[in-house]
């Protein structure tokens, strides 16, 4: 969420919540702490893997759920309707998010770790997941259309039940042996990856639907967008960081004695933001459409759920997976690119869209 004692005209890190501020911060810390624990209790996976739900040990499972839930719980789904009608902006974003955006994760999957089929795997698991959560925050910081993002992200939620289970069995196993890739080392089903996304985002999507309508006739959207989820929203950084300690304490070692591998993982995805917002911005400005609108398709194209990604990479391939890795690194990346990619944003305004910049003063300063 943003600050709420922030001026608008602030630059953009101040205008962040301490909360979302400090993010790498807290995944740094969660990471370390996962790692002297595991170091402390080497037995700890084996405690973890005594009760499962879906092959994912109860405990870990209670994580992925409860950093789901709270995100879904923020979308507004009654806006849904409210553009469905523009066949147009929304063919753009559907396009956008579900045809280019996983096949240049794909592509650069292959082209940086042709020879990291585990990491090169949780890469497209990312570029499948569209984002849902934090693009709301830096759509807004870049002054784009808070509505049009809501239905966005609404659609996005509901493509993903739809679609990511057959998505990822087609970029998993099959587009794979186009290339002459040994699909069947994956040994994974388009079953498996169902389940998964059935458990880890079609539990949280109901509960969260039926969280906002139940509480919105209760007590009405004012209080629910301005007092009750500014305190329920940010648990899911509780969860997100509960699941990453409980990962890095299964799998530090690893990290450890393979720190290239990471940085190998996060090249590729700052490309990726890079260019799926450029991408977007110009697709969307050569169509005609105003800034706050061509602003909050970039981001929904740039953004990933790595929730999500981490859920499936995890229920699929397992916790201490290349794949789980891969996944967990993504919102370490996430921030400082999509931070500096608001910067970008608004440099595009003040250079493309001179009448939009010269209607509102913010992101001048920053």
């Amino acid at each position: 969420m943003l600050a709420a004692t922030a001026p608008i005209d602030a630059p953009i890190l101040r205008r962040l919540s301490t909360l979302d501020r400090f993010l790498p911060l807290w995944i740094f810390t969660a990471m370390g702490l996962g790692l002297a624990l595991g170091r402390m209790n080497p037995d700890l996976g084996a405690t973890l893997d005594r009760v499962q739900l879906n092959g994912v040990s109860v405990p870990i499972a209670i994580g992925l759920l409860w950093m789901m839930y709270p995100v879904l719980a923020k979308v507004k789904y009654e806006t849904i309707g409210a553009h469905i009608r523009d066949t147009r902006l929304l063919g753009t974003s559907l396009v956008l998010n579900w045809v280019l955006g996983p096949l240049l994760m794909l592509a650069l999957a292959w082209i940086f770790l042709p020879d990291l089929p585990a990491y090169r795997n949780g890469l497209v698991l990312i570029g499948l997941a569209r984002c849902i959560a934090m693009v709301l925050i830096w759509n807004s910081l870049a002054c784009g259309s808070g509505e049009l993002a809501a239905v966005l992200v609404a659609l996005n939620s509901v493509f993903q039940i739809l679609t990511y289970s057959v998505l990822g069995y087609l970029f998993l196993t099959v587009i794979p042996g186009w290339f002459g890739a040994d699909t069947a080392a994956l040994n994974i089903s388009m079953s498996q990856i169902a389940i998964s996304v059935a458990i880890f985002l079609g539990v949280p999507l109901v509960a969260g639907y039926l969280t906002r309508k139940l509480l919105v006739l209760a007590t009405g959207a004012t209080w629910y967008d301005g007092v009750f989820m500014p305190k329920f929203g940010p648990t899911a950084l509780l969860g997100l960081l509960y699941t990453i300690v409980l990962m890095f304490a299964m799998q530090g070692n690893r990290i450890v004695t393979l720190p290239l591998d990471v940085v190998r993982i996060a090249i590729p995805m700052l490309v990726y933001f890079g260019l799926m917002f450029g991408l977007a911005f110009w697709v969307s400005r050569a169509l005609g459409f105003d800034y706050e609108t061509t602003a909050s398709l970039s981001f929904t194209a740039a953004g990933n759920n790595f929730e999500l990604a981490i859920a499936v990479a995890v229920a699929t391939f397992g916790i201490t997976s290349g794949e789980a890795l891969a996944a967990v690194i993504g919102p370490l990346i996430e921030v400082p690119a999509l931070v500096g990619l608001v910067y970008t944003s608004l440099w595009a305004r003040r250079r493309y869209f001179p009448a939009a910049d010269a209607t509102v003063s913010i992101g001048r300063h920053a």
